[in-house]
């Protein structure tokens, strides 16, 4: 169960009114939510007040175009970012897709690794203008429509692979990425494959259980 954050108890409250609560989940979704609406209207604002003059310029050789389409899980998403945003900003704030962690921030880790035309990739220090074009999967489009687990999601859960679960999405992902090329690896090569992905709580055997159950069942 996740924490949740109580309302606090002020002027003309009571006791009861207290256990008002939301999930840390609907919160930080609601921030998100809310940015992407300020940010949507403030570019609408931009867009209605420039001139024809401004808008001829759009085309200007050194001027890098805001409002792009990603597609993300199969599905073309329309998104204002910004020329230096990396990937896994706009997936986590722009996009709501906070499956994909941020870690380290800097390609070390691999907590926030998605796949680009099915290669596992850093998403922290890809540039999200640089994907226009590719297919991008993150966590949440694994899951088939009917809400069956992937199966390397599904053998993760049998052999027991997370723990905290931070580095889970980029794990997974990793493990799909190498199935994908490699449907039967060795131990020491799902080993190598998985090796940008670190794990803080060193749960790195139940990982490769999971990888091997995974290429045995799929």
């Amino acid at each position: 169960m996740e924490p949740e954050f109580y309302t606090p108890l002020g002027a003309g409250d009571t006791p009861k009114s207290r256990s008002a609560r939301v999930s840390r989940r609907s919160f930080i979704k609601g921030i998100i939510a809310t940015g992407a609406t300020v940010a949507s209207g403030s570019m609408l604002g931009t867009l209605a007040g420039c001139s024809a003059e401004t808008s001829s310029t759009t085309g200007i050789a050194g001027t890098v175009e805001r409002l792009i389409t990603l597609n993300i899980n199969g599905k073309s998403r329309r998104v204002d970012v910004l020329p230096q945003e990396t990937l896994a900003m706009t997936l986590r704030y722009k996009l709501g897709l906070t499956g994909t962690k941020l870690g380290c921030d800097r390609g070390e880790c691999g907590a926030c690794t998605i796949l680009i035309d099915d290669v596992p990739t850093y998403s922290c220090s890809t540039l999200s203008h640089g994907v226009r074009g590719r297919q991008v999967t993150t966590i949440e489009g694994l899951q088939a429509a009917n809400g069956d687990l992937h199966p390397v999601q599904q053998a993760f859960v049998d052999e027991l692979g997370p723990q905290c679960g931070f580095c889970t999405p980029g794990q997974v992902l990793s493990a799909v990425g190498l199935l994908k090329v490699n449907p039967s690896p060795t131990r020491d090569e799902a080993r190598r494959a998985m090796s940008g992905n670190l794990c803080r709580c060193g749960a790195y055997d139940h990982y490769l259980n999971s990888v091997m159950r995974a290429a045995r069942t799929s």
